[in-house]
C-alpha cells in the first residue's frame, strides 16, 4: 500500500476519541515533511476524507496541498474547499494544530485578494475565528485577516459581530498568535471604526497599537499613530499626551517620524481654517502616500464644526451670513449646509428661520426619561458589572502567578522604610 494511502487510512481510523485524535496529531506532525514533498498528489487523498469527521487530517493535507503558488483555476478550487472546511470542521480537532489552521485562513485571504474578491473570505474567516476561539474573549491571528477583508470589501458592519467582542485573553500556545497579529488587529479595527464614523472607538484601538509593549519601533505603530493624530483632532480637537505605560522606545522615537502630522495638530489648536488648509496642501503628498488625505480633509470639516459649536456658547441667535463670516465659510448656503448636518448628527440643537436667515440655538431636548434611554443605561450598567468581575478575576490570577511574584520579589528591595513602621516600638528595645 502506498505511504499516502496508509496515512489516509490512519486518519480515518484515528479521528474518533480524543485519545485517538491526540495520537493522530503526533503521526501527522511526523509526516508533515512527507506531505509537503507529495503536495501535488494530495488532491485525491482529500476526496477520501470528511472535513467534519476527519478535520485534523483534512487540515494537514489541505495545508500541504496548497503550499505552493496557484493558478486562477486552482485558487477558485481552493476557495471552495477551504470555505467548506472552515465552516464545518470540528473545533476540538483543529485547535490541536492552530498554526496550520492559521496558515489555511491566511492562504484563503491571499487567494481572495488574488481574485480581487475579498468579500468571499469574510464569512469563512468569521466562522474560522469562532472555531479556533476557546471563547469569544480570546484574540486569534485570524482576527486581523478578517478585518482586512471587511475593509477591502467596505463591509464595515460585517466586522462588528467580531469587533465588538470584549477581548481579555491572548494565549500564544492555544491560538498561535504573534505580536504582529495583535498590532494588525488594533490597526485594522481602528480603520473599520473610522469607516463607521465611530471615532472614539477608533482612538481606543489605535492607542492599543501605540502602547503595546515593544523593544523597537515598527511600521504598524507609526501608521497607527498617524491616524491617531488625525482622528484625535476630528473627535476631540487636540492630541492627548502619551499614557504613562507607553513603551520608552515609542516615547523617544515616534514623534520624529510623524512631524508633518504634529505640525497640523499645532495649527489646529489656533482654530484658523486658512492655516490648517494651507498645512494640508503643503503636506498633501505625505498624506496621500499614507492613505490619509481623506481623513485630513475631515479634519478641516471638524474645525468648521468646532468653530460653529463655539458660537453656541456665546449667542442665542445669529444670522447665517454672520456664521459664514466668523468661521470662514463661503456664503450663507454653505453655512446652512454645515448647520443642517450638525443638527442631524446631534452636534448642536438649533432651528433655522428660512425667511430671515436667522439661526436660533437651543438646549439639549433629551430628558433621559424614555424607555429607550432607560434600556440603554441598564445595558451599560450590566456591561460595567461584567467588566468589573472580569478585572477582579484577572487581578486574582496575576496575584497568584509565580512568574509575576518572583519578578516583583527581585525588583523590590528586601526592606523598605515603611516596613519598619509596622514593627511595635517595644521590639526596637530588644535589638
Amino acid at each position: 500500500m502506498d505511504v499516502l494511502d496508509q496515512l489516509v487510512t490512519q486518519v480515518q481510523a484515528l479521528s474518533g476519541s480524543d485519545q485517538d485524535v491526540a495520537h493522530l496529531y503526533t503521526v501527522l506532525k511526523q509526516a508533515d515533511e512527507l506531505l509537503h514533498s507529495h503536495a501535488t498528489r494530495l488532491g485525491y487523498c482529500l476526496t477520501a476524507l470528511n472535513p467534519v469527521k476527519h478535520s485534523l487530517g483534512y487540515l494537514y493535507l489541505l495545508e500541504a496541498h496548497t503550499a505552493g503558488s496557484m493558478s486562477r483555476e486552482q485558487s477558485e478550487t481552493f476557495l471552495g474547499l477551504a470555505s467548506t472546511f472552515l465552516n464545518s470542521c470540528a473545533p476540538e480537532q483543529i485547535r490541536l494544530a492552530a498554526d496550520k489552521f492559521n496558515n489555511i485562513c491566511r492562504r484563503l485571504k491571499e487567494q481572495a485578494m488574488h481574485l480581487h474578491d475579498p468579500m468571499r473570505a469574510i464569512l469563512p474567516l468569521q466562522a474560522a475565528i469562532r472555531k479556533l476561539q476557546p471563547s469569544s474573549e480570546f484574540l486569534t491571528a485570524i482576527h486581523a485577516d478578517f478585518l482586512q477583508m471587511c475593509l477591502l470589501s467596505k463591509c464595515y458592519k460585517a466586522s462588528l459581530s467580531v469587533l465588538e467582542d470584549d477581548i481579555f485573553e491572548i494565549d500564544q500556545k492555544r491560538t498561535a498568535l504573534v505580536p504582529r497579529d495583535f498590532l494588525l488587529y488594533c490597526y485594522y479595527g481602528g480603520m473599520v471604526y473610522i469607516g463607521l464614523k465611530k471615532f472614539s472607538k477608533a482612538l481606543e484601538f489605535f492607542q492599543h497599537a501605540i502602547t503595546a509593549p515593544t523593544t523597537s519601533l515598527n511600521a504598524i505603530t507609526i501608521a497607527a499613530f498617524r491616524k491617531y493624530v488625525l482622528v484625535s483632532l476630528i473627535q476631540n480637537g487636540q492630541v492627548p499626551p502619551f499614557p504613562k505605560y507607553t513603551p520608552a522606545v515609542v516615547l523617544r522615537n515616534l514623534k520624529s517620524c510623524v512631524q508633518d502630522y504634529l505640525d497640523l495638530a499645532n495649527l489646529y489648536a489656533t482654530r484658523n481654517i486658512a492655516d490648517v488648509k494651507r498645512c494640508i496642501t503643503t503636506h498633501e503628498d505625505v498624506f496621500k502616500s499614507d492613505n490619509n488625505l481623506g481623513l485630513a480633509k475631515q479634519v478641516i470639516a471638524s474645525l468648521y464644526k468646532r468653530n460653529i459649536q463655539r458660537l453656541t456658547q456665546t449667542y442665542l441667535t445669529l444670522s447665517l451670513q454672520d456664521i459664514a463670516d466668523t468661521v470662514q465659510l463661503d456664503g450663507q448656503k454653505e453655512a446652512e449646509l454645515h448647520i443642517l448636518q450638525m443638527i442631524k448628527d446631534g452636534d448642536i440643537f438649533a432651528a433655522i428661520n428660512q425667511k430671515d436667515g436667522m439661526v436660533s440655538f437651543q438646549e439639549d431636548p433629551e430628558q433621559y426619561n424614555t424607555c429607550e434611554m432607560t434600556q440603554r443605561l441598564n445595558n451599560e450598567i450590566h456591561h460595567i458589572v461584567r467588566l468589573a468581575k472580569k478585572l477582579t478575576w484577572v487581578d486574582e490570577q496575576v496575584s497568584c502567578d509565580h512568574a509575576y511574584l518572583s519578578k516583583i520579589g527581585r525588583d523590590r528591595p528586601r526592606y523598605e522604610p515603611e516596613d519598619f513602621e509596622l514593627v511595635p516600638q517595644k521590639m526596637y528595645t530588644n535589638l
